[in-house]
């Protein structure tokens, strides 16, 4: 049994794809994860300070490091207050020596709790009095949207509970999810902006959405949203979630409707992308160009069913290795992107699986490969949480079939049950990397040697 892959860092040393694959396939990911932490590149986005007062305010898996990042960066004589909310135990060390000007507070992920609540009314209270000297910095990232939690009116906390439950074992995609968590909160798609004018709002955001669209990263606190209550309804009925009848027709009636992108609120405001996964991406590829391998990036934003695009993979290695298309081996084929995990549904009183959307992937590949010889791949979450487990994703090598059957493992009926935790942790090829502070969603790396 292998051990599980240590918490993401870059040592001097590339490993050598060949005869080390698995640990080349986890510093290249190490390499992605480490593109994506904020102090890289939030400085040069930064604003002059104010004539007035600068209000910082954040929400996101990232958000205690932007916020570190942030106080580093900022100019010690200007002003700096703020409160950022972040997922549990993802606070990072405080560099010696960096005062702490931000509040930075814990809250649940991926399904709101109480802290998150109190987080966002806090931050409406904050924004109370604010004048056109005044600048807001907004520190945007991915899981936001289950941090700052506001109900709309009508909806409690738990309800709002059920249908964020609802909806992440629905297998809809994050632009419908986000859809319709706007619609149903008070501080979403736009509305946080809304309560910050009439001061200058500036988001500095890391994106984790396929797209890299501002208006989906953690439902768009502070920027426009283009959607509406009818999709949001229209979303609703289709997943079959149900609503309380007072939410169902304020939905109907449009009052729950969101600011637009024609209105008065955003101007002035802007927004800069800090992070992206096509950057991870691509500076995962310069470490491997430079290590000698040819590497092609499918895209950064795919989507689907994780077991169906572990097959689709799996069909694009079979091609290489067996008939030379399209490309060449040895090569590198790098992919991001969020997929989905339709839960299966189980007869009562069975256990459920357990695992993310990286894992799932990993199971719909082995399963299709099928021990085929010379492909190797991790998939992992680069914010270093694969659903709501301890690991960031798994590993797949050409012998992992045959040593699941040695010990008993079937995988359909680990994909039946959607435990790909299960499968791989009793392989010891979990990917364990703890909290990374950043977020930009997928990333899965295929070496064809």
């Amino acid at each position: 049994m292998t051990s599980p892959t240590p918490s993401p860092s870059i040592s001097g040393l590339t490993p050598d794809p060949v005869t080390a694959p698995a640990a080349f396939l986890e510093h290249l990911y190490a390499v992605a994860v480490q593109r994506a932490q904020p102090l890289q590149s939030l400085g040069q986005h930064l604003p002059a300070p104010p004539k007035g007062r600068t209000l910082v305010l954040g929400a996101g898996k990232a958000g205690a490091s932007m916020a570190q990042a942030l106080e580093a960066l900022w100019p010690a004589e200007a002003p700096l207050s703020g409160l950022v909310v972040t997922r549990y135990h993802h606070i990072p060390p405080r560099p010696a020596g960096l005062p702490q000007r931000i509040e930075i507070v814990e809250a649940a992920h991926p399904v709101p709790d109480a802290a998150g609540l109190a987080a966002a009314q806090r931050m409406l209270q904050l924004t109370e009095g604010l004048s056109a000297d005044d600048l807001v910095l907004c520190l945007i990232s991915g899981g936001g949207s289950a941090l700052l939690t506001l109900p709309a009116k009508g909806l409690t906390l738990a309800e709002k509970q059920r249908i964020n439950r609802a909806l992440l074992e629905s297998g809809a995609h994050i632009g419908e999810m986000n859809c319709v968590r706007k619609h149903l909160s008070r501080i979403k798609g736009g509305r946080l902006a809304a309560a910050c004018a009439p001061a200058r709002v500036v988001t500095l955001t890391i994106s984790d959405v396929p797209g890299d669209d501002p208006s989906v990263i953690a439902s768009g606190p502070t920027v426009p949203d283009a959607t509406s209550c009818a999709e949001a309804l229209a979303i609703l009925d289709r997943y079959r979630i149900e609503v309380p009848a007072e939410v169902r027709a304020a939905l109907e009636a449009g009052t729950l409707e969101t600011p637009k992108p024609d209105s008065p609120v955003f101007t002035g405001q802007s927004v800069h992308l800090i992070a992206t996964p096509r950057q991870s991406l691509e500076a995962a590829a310069a470490v491997a160009r430079a290590a000698g391998l040819p590497v092609h990036v499918l895209a950064d934003d795919l989507e689907g069913e994780s077991r169906e695009v572990g097959k689709v993979h799996a069909a694009l290695a079979r091609s290489v290795v067996r008939h030379g298309t399209p490309f060449a081996r040895p090569c590198l084929i790098l992919s991001g992107g969020e997929t989905t995990v339709t839960i299966r549904p189980q007869p009562a009183g069975s256990p459920r699986g357990r695992g993310g959307r990286a894992g799932e992937f990993c199971l719909g590949l082995a399963q299709a490969l099928q021990g085929l010889d010379g492909v190797w791949a991790l998939a992992a979450d680069t914010d270093g949480i694969d659903g709501v487990e301890d690991n960031a994703g798994a590993r797949v090598a050409p012998d992992t079939l045959a040593r699941a059957e040695a010990l008993g493992l079937r995988i359909d009926r680990f994909l039946d049950r959607n435990d790909a935790y299960g499968y791989f942790e009793a392989l010891g090829d979990l990917v364990v990397t703890g909290p990374t502070n950043t977020n930009v969603n997928d990333f899965r790396a295929l070496l064809i040697l």
